[in-house]
This record gives C-alpha cells, structure tokens and sequence, in this order.
C-alpha cells in the first residue's frame, strides 16, 4: 500500500500551499504534505511551486510592488513577471494566495486572497502538529546558485533549527537536479535523497554544465542508470505517464516494469500527480463535461495501484486515501 502524499496540501480544494490546503491534506488522512521550496531575498525558504508569483499570488494588485515586475530566464525559460528572489520574507508574507489554474478549479479559486504566502518553517510546523511527514522538494537550485544562493545549504540550515535534519522516517527531500542533491549529501543530510524524473529531457543543472552530453532522464531508466541512480539516492519520481506507458489512444499499457527494476536494486519508487479532472487524464479515460469534469479517475489510478509503488502524489487528498488504502 503505497504512501498517500498530499501534493502542494489539497489544491484539488484551495489554493495550492495555503495553510488550509495543508489543513485539509492532514484532515483527510495522508502520510505526508509535499511543499516546494524557493529563496525570498533575504534566504528565507518560501513555500512557492514556482520562484514567478503572478499566478499564485496577488502581487499583480498590489500597487507597491509594480515596480518589481521583471523578466528573467529559469531553466532556458523567459518568464516575466513577480520572482520570490526580489522581495524580502517580510514583504511576501503581505501577499495572499491564489488558485494557480482558476478555470479547472473555481471553487479553489473562490478562496483566493484570504491566507498568506507561507514558509518552509510554516509547513513543517503544520505536518509535526498534525502527525504526517513532509515530503520536501527543491526548486531550481541550479538557477539560484546563478544569484548566490545554495539552497541545499539554505535547506540544512532550516531543517537543523526545526528539528528535522535527522527525521529520517519522516522526511524525504527531493528534486529534479541531481547536483544539488549531491550536494545535500556533502552537507550532511541524513533523510532520503528522490531524484524526480520527468517524461522526457534532462536535468536543466546537468545541461548547465553538461551541455549536449548531459544525462537525459531516460538514460536515467536504464539498467545502467538506474544503478547509478541506487549508488546516489533513496528514490525515484517519475512521472506517472511512464508508468501508465500509454498507446497511441491513450489507453494505459502498464504498469511499466521499470518500478520493479528500480525496487529490485532497493530503490523506493513515487510518481506524480494523481488528479481525477479530464485535463489530466490519458485520453482513455476522459468523460464528458470539458476539461475540468471528473473522468474515470479510478480506472487510471488502478494502474498505479498495481505498479506496487512506494508513494502517490495527489491532489485531493480525501479521494486518493480512499483509492490507495481501499
């Protein structure tokens, strides 16, 4: 029985990382909450998918922030907009969540503008008080040691004043570079190590330095690679479209092998996201009543109950605890 995550708390519900949404992940039973962690200014860990914040927050209102709108490259991308990295932690907490896709889910977005922006302290507090662990993803390092920041370093130092930096039963902290996972081990840090595995493409740190010889994340699938994935980390975490292995009629052809072949050299297996609207569903299992409609939700998740993974991802934490533990 896989463990149950609580991906970014219950965004299926509220908006993604507020304090209600991780309220009601812990409500609803998971084993753990998963916040993303990005740097303000001042190296405060805030809770945040993404360092741009138009999206999520309503810094875009906010009159005294105009001037802070800028664009900026991460990982190869041009973005334009609000970056964490541009505002101190006691400016952040001014702004207010808000629902990240508003069109597949309104009734999140109806909660918009009432709770503040968090912090990584924040979270843990929440998942120690309601008994869960906390599956803790970095974002970005690469991009942010480019600023001078280390965010692994950022990272131990807040997990050893929390008291988490040896709670290696409840904590796992995970990412899609690899570099500065690596580097969380030169530091010390005890917890598992999952290295997140998109797809298609490669680690954007390893084509910083890499270029075109970087290891791309099927390489990392590979006997060979996942050997050298066991030499280094606890986990993997791949998207759940290579363990569904769909056809060309997005019919699920799986489960893949490749969960077995990585337990099989003792590593723990995740996949992400389960989320039961038709927008995220293999076109087999999409229903009437647009992108936003619940589809067979069931039928695809069955797949991953059969894969005999170690942890789901999900975004309504009350359905994915029924499915995964039923």
């Amino acid at each position: 029985m896989p463990l149950v995550i609580g991906h970014r708390g219950a965004p299926g519900y509220l908006p993604e990382h507020s304090r209600s949404s991780y309220a009601r992940a812990i409500a609803a039973g998971v084993d753990a909450v998963e916040p993303d962690v990005v740097p303000s200014k001042d190296g405060v860990l805030v809770v945040r998918h993404e360092n741009e914040i138009s999206a999520t927050t309503d810094v875009a209102t906010r009159r005294e922030f105009a001037d802070r709108r800028t664009s900026k490259t991460i990982d190869g991308e041009r973005l334009e907009g609000w970056f964490t990295e541009d505002f101190t932690w006691a400016e952040l907490q001014t702004l207010r969540c808000r629902e990240r896709i508003p069109a597949i889910r309104p009734a999140s977005a109806a909660h918009d503008d009432t709770e503040p922006v968090l912090r990584l302290r924040d979270v843990l507090d929440l998942a120690r008080e309601g008994g869960v662990g906390v599956v803790l993803e970095i974002k970005h390092a690469a991009a942010f040691a480019r600023l001078g920041f280390d965010v692994a370093e950022l990272v131990r130092d807040e997990l050893r004043a929390g008291g988490w930096a040896d709670a290696v039963d409840s904590l796992v902290i995970e990412s899609f570079e690899p570099l500065v996972l690596a580097r969380l081990r030169d530091l010390g840090i005890r917890v598992p190590l999952v290295q997140l595995i998109e797809a298609d493409g490669a680690p954007w740190d390893l084509r910083e330095r890499d270029g075109a010889d970087a290891t791309g994340y099927a390489a990392m699938l590979t006997p060979r690679g996942l050997d050298g994935l066991a030499a280094e980390v606890d986990g993997i975490s791949p998207d759940k479209r290579l363990i569904l292995a769909p056809d060309r009629w997005g019919r699920a052809r799986g489960p893949a092998p490749l969960v077995a072949e990585a337990q099989e050299r003792g590593l723990r297996v995740f996949t992400w996201t389960c989320r039961p609207e038709n927008m995220f569903l293999l076109r087999a299992y999409r229903r009437p009543g647009g992108a936003a409609a619940f589809g067979d939700h069931r039928a695809e998740w069955s797949v991953l109950r059969d894969a005999g993974l170690d942890g789901v991802f999900v975004d309504n934490p009350d359905l994915g605890v029924e499915f995964f533990r039923s």
